[in-house]
């Protein structure tokens, strides 16, 4: 049962950085063709991923995003300033308003914002070798006290703007000219549902007529992939590392780490029509929650079942409406097992029979914008009738109960599906959506 007359909200283009394409049609053909962009990384010096290995953006660098993406001289300008974050986020950007046919001079400027999802941003360690050698002693002990004095002035003057999760959205305003409302949300993999749902509330009230809705991040270059040691059970096959990842699987070893960015149009479904746009979607509804004990460990199984149920109570939408469930699928053994409890709390008996997908296996985990990324994958994917499947999961863990979507994309002639993602800290997003 579907049950929402609210303002209606409508998904008009897609812009894709991810590791399995560039692009709606360089995506939909990995997808479909079993291409996994989990690889030896090639671009980072010094990635610290176990085994090296990630699902790397290998075909976007700062070089060629000047030929492809930032055509102005302004734009080329402000390369400098972005680190590999805010490079991905806003090349996706750029690619989204390729793909939505809008003429920028004929929208009114003030009724477009932005809202985009934004991991922590880490420099590359190049960058501070200057101002640590400054404080170091001729032997090369960094000294503390002497960096206030003499390490500062070793780093770049402009260091602080490359490094801030606000700054995709910022740049992304400027190109543009979107006028109109504009956040960043910070909340590491649950950012893509934050971020929708923070639009959705917007375009909803009227404030706007359409929203650049992103995120974007890294989990592979140096300084990020040391902190990935520390949060998460991380895996790598060195004889295959394609096939590392296997969300949900029985033999599921760990995570693997990854980078990407993407962006939606979102409008309203009147201003879409009247200009004579492809609508993908409808996205009916988000919610969001944070849940952890008073020691401050993360009950991810709750917040999800929390986010879930929020969203579908939102939109209207009744659990076994849902035609699959496209999953956050970490890959990890504690992480997938949670997960797989919240479907079955969620969905109850729809739960056995709901079809599961999982995309990490193609993509490696890229942090916040991994939903996005997920997301897309389905609206290509029912755009085809399909559903995407779980690349690399072979033998499902049988002790999930989940109806995993394996070996190849299955045929589905319904539409609507639940996006949901969560953190190491306890929060978790989730969105409802309805491919067109």
């Amino acid at each position: 049962m579907v049950s929402n007359t609210k303002r209606r909200i409508v998904i008009t283009a897609m812009g894709l950085v991810s590791p399995i394409g560039l692009g709606r049609d360089a995506m939909l053909e990995s997808l479909q063709s079993g291409r996994s962009g989990v690889r030896r990384i090639q671009r980072y010096n010094g990635a610290a991923t176990v085994g090296g290995i990630g699902g790397e953006v290998a075909d976007l660098g700062d070089e060629n995003a000047k030929k492809i993406c930032f055509t102005e001289k302004e734009e080329k300008k402000a390369v400098k300033l972005m680190c590999r974050d805010v490079l991905l986020g806003t090349c996706a950007a750029k690619f989204a308003l390729g793909d939505s046919g809008l003429d920028l001079d004929a929208i009114d400027h003030t009724r477009i914002g932005v809202e985009y999802g934004a991991n922590l941003m880490f420099f590359e360690p190049e960058n501070m070798a200057g101002a640590a050698r400054a404080s170091s002693t001729e032997s090369g002990d960094f000294q503390m006290e002497n960096w206030g004095t003499a390490g500062l002035r070793g780093m770049e003057p402009l260091w602080m703007l490359k490094y801030l999760p606000n700054m995709p959205a910022c740049h992304i305003a400027i190109f543009f000219q979107a006028l109109g409302p504009n956040n960043s949300v910070t909340v590491d993999e649950a950012s893509t549902g934050a971020a929708l749902t923070e639009a959705l509330n917007i375009l909803e009230r009227g404030a706007a007529d359409m929203m650049l809705v992103g995120a974007t991040g890294t989990k592979i270059c140096p300084v990020s992939s040391i902190h990935g040691q520390f949060s998460g059970q991380q895996t790598c096959n060195d004889d295959d590392p394609a096939s590392s990842c296997r969300p949900f699987d029985s033999s599921r070893a760990g995570a693997v780490a990854g980078e990407g960015a993407a962006c939606l149009l979102l409008e309203e479904e009147s201003h879409a029509l009247a200009r004579g746009a492809k609508i993908w979607g409808r996205i009916y509804s988000g919610a969001t929650s944070c849940v952890c004990d008073p020691s401050g460990k993360s009950n991810p199984k709750q917040a999800l079942v929390n986010a879930i149920g929020a969203a579908l109570r939102r939109g209207g939408v009744s659990p076994d409406a849902i035609g699959h469930y496209n999953a956050h699928g970490l890959g990890t053994k504690e992480a997938d097992a949670a997960e797989a409890a919240a479907i079955h709390e969620i969905f109850g008996s729809h739960a056995a029979n709901l079809p599961v997908t999982a995309l990490k296996g193609f993509t490696g985990n890229a942090g916040a914008a991994s939903g996005l990324i997920e997301i897309a994958s389905s609206l290509l994917s029912l755009d085809q009738g399909q559903i995407p499947y779980t690349l690399n999961t072979t033998t499902p863990d049988e002790s999930l109960g989940l109806d995993i979507v394996t070996g190849a994309p299955r045929a589905t002639s319904n539409k609507f599906f639940v996006n949901a993602n969560f953190t190491d800290c306890g929060q978790a997003s989730a969105v409802v959506i309805e491919g067109a």
